[in-house]
């Protein structure tokens, strides 16, 4: 039992790593014995993997078949909206009960994030692991879970609004600003500096999607 519940975690989580990292795009089919033999996992966890995915909304339908699921322009807006309400929440709360050497590891995950500013792909890795530290500086664990669900959801979208140009500096830039709102203990600032930080890329990935309408 305890083997099955354990290959049932680890399948889904990389199928949802697979998805994170853009190995699997919107639109492209799931194969239950494709995933087992790439992924050395027996087809029953990758099957429970993949209901659990699409309860989650992260595949949906095509027939009878699973495909990774995709976010028209509402759902984005929508999914934007409810982010940008809890990000601002738990920088809210991490200003308030943030530790010493917790602000001092975002400090230092901004530098270091600085190096990066003109690759992209790596910068969004980095920047969802900034993300996440603010996450677990809320020291509420209620927040973190649910945060963890729109962040997965956001995998969904094909391009990282950190790939486009000058997007880098910018957002480094931003995240300064929320770091010293942290350490500072001021909520509001803080507040207001992470729910502006999530407008401005909520506008760049919108000019990012015209940009790709035009192009079709």
């Amino acid at each position: 039992m305890y083997q099955n519940r354990s290959n049932q975690k680890d399948a889904y989580a990389l199928i949802l790593e697979a998805i994170d990292v853009g190995v699997y795009k919107p639109g492209d089919r799931l194969v239950e014995s494709d995933l087992a033999d790439q992924f050395g996992v027996s087809r029953t966890p990758i099957r429970e993997a993949l209901q659990r995915l699409e309860t989650q909304s992260l595949l949906e339908r095509d027939g009878r078949s699973l495909i990774v699921a995709s976010l028209d322009h509402n759902q984005m807006a929508e999914l934007y909206a409810v982010r940008s309400e809890l990000e601002g929440l738990a920088a809210r709360l991490a200003a308030k009960h943030a530790t010493p050497e917790e602000v001092k590891v975002l400090r230092e995950m901004v530098a270091e994030d600085d190096a990066l500013v003109d690759k992209p792909v790596e910068l969004a890795r980095a920047n969802r692991r900034f993300h996440e530290q603010i996450h677990l500086a809320s020291h509420n664990r209620y927040l973190v879970q649910q945060l963890d669900l729109v962040h997965r959801t956001m995998a969904l979208m094909v391009n990282t609004s950190l790939s486009a140009q000058g997007r880098g500096r910018i957002a480094q830039a931003e995240h300064k600003k929320i770091v010293d709102a942290i350490e500072r203990h001021d909520e509001e600032a803080a507040y207001k500096a992470l729910r502006e930080h999530i407008s401005v890329a909520f506008v760049t990935r919108l000019k990012q999607d015209a940009s790709q309408r035009e192009q079709r």
